[in-house]
């Protein structure tokens, strides 16, 4: 056997993220080959991923990132909160967030398939999924460009929103002010307008039984689904809902008070738990 020295497992341990243990036995089985022992490594964090692949990750890191127009937003899963706060995690995600930015990909798909440190993203994740011992999964993609671009990433890396408006000179309190908005309130649109029929439908669904099941009179069963449909639109669409800096005032008011030409031209929000 190899005679395996210290500042060796050290190296690997470096160029792999591996634990002291998995580098000396990878380095002993390759009889001190360094480049087998990175190809050990590997197949030994696949094997440990497959391991765990019906695990699940319900903790993880939500980061969003702006740049000029462009802004991109992900979600890189693991199973602990342990694992999710630590330092090296959070930049491995920050890494995928950067590869996103300076490629653009369409869908997560495409993200997922992007060459990263000579592999792929979804094979290099997979790689530190069975090096850190936790199931891993890039699970979230979205990204806005418009003329301006405003981030939110809340305290924890658990909560991230971006937004974007069809003016470049927002007034910087205006855009911050709105992302948190979008990050507090959870809006599902941006405007009563732009909110899918078959949601609308399903909440009328939802107003009616609840009516029919609290016994009310069947001639007035649509006018009362009616009504709170009404009230969901106004409380999940940004545009119509309270501000929650000045509840005396909507959304859209306070926009329209900082810029009457501002509009919003969409958001994403993702949040783990």
């Amino acid at each position: 056997m190899a005679d395996i020295k210290a500042a060796d497992v050290q190296k690997l341990r470096k160029a792999t993220g591996a634990g002291m243990m998995d580098c000396k036995r990878a380095l002993q089985e390759a009889e001190g080959d360094f480049d087998k022992a990175i190809d050990l490594i590997r197949t030994m964090g696949k094997a440990i991923a497959n391991k765990r692949a019906d695990r699940e990750a319900s903790e993880g890191n939500v980061q969003a990132k702006v740049e000029g127009n462009y802004g991109a937003m992900i979600s890189l899963n693991c199973e602990t909160d342990f694992v999710a706060k630590n330092d090296q995690y959070v930049e491995f995600a920050a890494s995928i967030l950067d590869l996103a930015m300076a490629n653009k990909p369409a869908d997560l798909a495409a993200l997922k398939a992007l060459p990263f440190q000579g592999k792929t993203v979804e094979e290099v994740v997979t790689e530190q999924s069975g090096t850190i011992g936790e199931k891993l999964d890039l699970s979230y993609f979205a990204s806005i460009e418009a003329e301006k671009v405003q981030g939110y990433n809340h305290i924890g890396n658990n909560l991230a929103t971006l937004v974007g408006f069809n003016k470049s000179d927002v007034a910087e309190q205006v855009a911050k002010d709105i992302a948190m908005q979008i990050a507090a309130m959870a809006p599902v649109a941006v405007d009563q307008s732009d909110v899918a029929p078959e949601v609308i439908a399903k909440e009328k669904e939802i107003g009616r039984d609840k009516a029919l099941q609290e016994g009310k009179p069947e001639n007035i069963v649509d006018r009362i689904a009616e009504g709170m449909v009404k009230k969901f639109l106004k409380e999940n669409t940004l545009l119509n809902q309270d501000f929650t800096k000045d509840s005396k005032k909507t959304v859209g008011q306070y926009i329209k008070e900082a810029d009457k030409d501002l509009e919003v031209t969409g958001f994403k929000r993702f949040a783990i738990k």
